[in-house]
């Protein structure tokens, strides 16, 4: 099954680099869709197909007047542009090089994970890990909500979240846990390779999950709720660890 991406900020990034056999669906007449009809025709690698609405519903009911198909599966495993394994990911990175990953353990809603891969983008994550079970895969929302960030984060999915973690401080990382009852983040001084695991929308980290960290941080807050949605608070943390 080919993968979809949909969204136009989405659609403009993976123009980029789509390889031959994909296609650029756009509504007649769409006036909104000529810049993409035109960068796909540049690229001399994606056809370019004009259907009705309720063709184009067919094809992808979250469409936003454009979806492009690409050749590869659009599954929890296939569906990402950029997977690496976390051995490869370590392996590459030169000595005494400064690295953040993102770990998130169970994150479940597609916005969310959508809205963490544009802020690790924009933060410089060098990877994302995410769990092959109990967690969102890489679906055409996800994709839209990233707005070309999912193009370019490299992501590992993995079957065993505690594995990796250790992986990575075999390999210099310290591993920071989010917790509302861990030390503030303003207090925090973060290695130069560092790892910051953000838990389910509910039940936070797995206690296992918990018990491999190295530290617990936390987000101060004043407000009358109890916690920050995922994605703000992997925002928070990505910029704190810049900020240091």
């Amino acid at each position: 099954m080919a993968r979809k991406v949909t969204g136009t900020h989405a659609i403009e990034e993976a123009l980029k680099s789509a390889p031959n056999g994909s296609t650029l669906y756009i509504i007649r007449g769409e006036k909104r869709a000529a810049a993409l009809e035109a960068s796909a025709r540049a690229s001399g690698r994606v056809a370019v197909k004009k259907v009705t609405g309720p063709e184009l519903d067919r094809i992808s009911p979250e469409h936003r007047g454009a979806v492009l198909t690409m050749p590869g599966s659009s599954s929890a495993k296939g569906g990402r542009l950029s997977e690496i394994t976390v051995d490869d990911y370590c392996a590459s990175l030169k000595d005494g090089e400064k690295a953040l990953v993102l770990v998130l353990d169970g994150v479940t809603d597609p916005h969310n994970l959508g809205a963490i891969l544009r802020s690790a983008d924009q933060f410089g994550a060098g990877l994302v890990i995410l769990p092959d079970r109990r967690s969102v895969s890489m679906t055409e929302t996800v994709i839209r909500v990233s707005s070309g960030a999912a193009q370019y984060v490299p992501i590992a999915t993995v079957t065993n979240l505690v594995r990796e973690l250790q992986t990575l401080q075999q390999n210099g990382f310290w591993v920071y846990g989010a917790d509302m009852n861990g030390t503030a983040v303003s207090e925090t001084d973060f290695a130069d390779r560092t790892v910051l695991v953000l838990g389910s929308e509910g039940d936070g980290m797995r206690d296992l999950v918990r018990a491999t960290c190295d530290s617990i941080v936390s987000i101060p807050m004043q407000g009358h709720i109890d916690s920050l949605n995922v994605s703000v608070a992997a925002g928070i943390l990505m910029y704190e660890f810049r900020r240091n």
